[in-house]
């Protein structure tokens, strides 16, 4: 074959092989179009905000509620705490559980409650009428008939929790009303000097 029969082959350029060829810069290898830059943020942080609700609210709601039984703790010890008795009435529910109908008419109530795993005890002080200390032993499950002339029925132990005076020079009556178990039992003791306005200690004692 001669010069003039041979054909020559065309080259060709580098940029037309397929071969190695990638698409254009910013592209997918696979060539789809990169993702949006502000859509990823978005996404991100949409995660991130679930991320720290999930984590966030559980946690403040439980040093929320340890505050509070911190807080509801530190009020029941310092009740518990408090030495002698309180210038109030206890409580509606307080009166059913110790089984203790002060009268209407009482005037300087006082009262003090203690609790341990042996008892519960309410301790009450008020001064009454005649015909209320006669409400007050008939709603306990008692009378005056019961009272003994000259007794103290509540103990030294009671009386250090108390403070209360239970010594001579004063008309002293007392009984003790007993109730089974979980009932509570009351100690009684009244101070009769002025029988028209008597003064009424109580300690009720319940066993779980």
């Amino acid at each position: 074959m001669t010069a003039a029969e041979h054909r020559a082959v065309p080259r060709q350029s580098p940029s037309s092989g397929s071969s190695g060829s990638s698409g254009s810069p910013g592209s997918g290898g696979d060539g789809t179009p990169p993702p949006d830059r502000r859509r990823v943020i978005r996404r991100r942080m949409i995660t991130l905000t679930i991320i720290v609700l999930l984590i966030g609210i559980p946690a403040g709601y439980l040093v929320i509620s340890a505050g509070q039984s911190r807080r509801s703790g530190k009020d029941k010890e310092a009740e518990a705490a408090a030495q002698g008795l309180r210038e109030s009435w206890p409580s509606g529910m307080q009166r059913r559980i110790f089984e203790l109908p002060i009268p209407g008419n009482a005037i300087g109530v006082q009262y003090y409650e203690t609790n341990n795993w042996k008892a519960s005890r309410m301790y009450v002080k008020f001064r009454t009428t005649s015909a209320g200390l006669d409400r007050f032993l008939s709603g306990v499950g008692t009378g005056r008939a019961a009272l003994e002339t000259g007794k103290v029925t509540i103990g030294e132990r009671d009386v250090k929790i108390t403070g209360w005076y239970f010594g001579p020079g004063v008309d002293w009556a007392g009984t003790v009303h007993k109730n089974k178990d979980p009932r509570p039992t009351q100690d009684i003791t009244v101070n009769m000097t002025d029988p028209a306005a008597p003064v009424v200690y109580v300690v009720s004692a319940a066993t779980p």
